[in-house]
């Protein structure tokens, strides 16, 4: 039987951003695995213009993960005038590449997920912008030459009310179960949900908690 993972994040999360290379790590040891992903909505639908406080806060968020993962950084990104910190068109993108892509296939969802947070994180892109948002998912999807993705599509689904509505709907979900923080990695059994990460947890931690899961179902 193969393996079935929840992910809780937010593509705008820095800690998720950190996690993700060690979950993808994981997924390569496990053929078949299959993935899901909630999204959390860690800033959703926030209006603020990010003030100097702020933006040192998260910067200093930002240092920390990049010291931890080795993962890349390009800070400048915070210093956009007027930049609004709302994950909620990030998070609608993923849903999005659900809605389009097959959501068993743990690479292409996972793949999604991650192009949107090195473009944030990596490439300091703006990722509040759902023309960005569009043009980055659809080549992570394209990725594997079929080319069965055009960025005028996706964008007309990824701003459907049908697309608001269920990206809601995941964080209510996220409200429900009371998860506060980011990101969290479940394994699916017939009776129930199991967490094997809470936070950013590296490979050898996350197979040594689904050993310690399967003696204990």
């Amino acid at each position: 039987m193969s393996n079935k993972f929840l992910y809780i994040a937010d593509p705008m999360c820095s800690w998720c951003y950190g996690f993700s290379l060690e979950l993808s790590k994981l997924l390569e040891t496990l053929p078949g695995a299959q993935l899901d992903i909630v999204l959390g909505g860690l800033r959703a639908y926030n209006t603020e213009v990010m003030d100097d406080d702020t933006r040192q806060m998260i910067l200093s968020h930002w240092q920390k993960v990049a010291d931890v993962s080795g993962l890349p950084f390009d800070m400048t990104g915070m210093n956009k005038p007027g930049f609004i910190y709302n994950t909620e068109p990030a998070c609608r993108a993923v849903v999005t590449a659900k809605l389009l892509a097959d959501d068993g296939d743990a690479g292409d969802l996972l793949r999604v997920f991650r192009a949107i947070q090195h473009a944030f994180y990596a490439e300091a892109k703006d990722v509040t912008n759902e023309t960005v948002l569009a043009e980055i998912c659809v080549e992570a999807l394209n990725q594997d030459g079929a080319g069965a993705y055009d960025i005028e599509s996706y964008l007309e689904t990824l701003q459907s009310p049908s697309t608001h509505d269920e990206t809601r709907q995941h964080f209510e979900q996220i409200q429900r179960w009371g998860i506060r923080g980011y990101p969290v990695l479940c394994v699916v059994k017939e009776n129930g949900l199991h967490m094997i990460a809470s936070g950013y947890t590296k490979l050898e931690n996350l197979q040594q908690a689904l050993k310690d899961l399967e003696k204990s179902v």
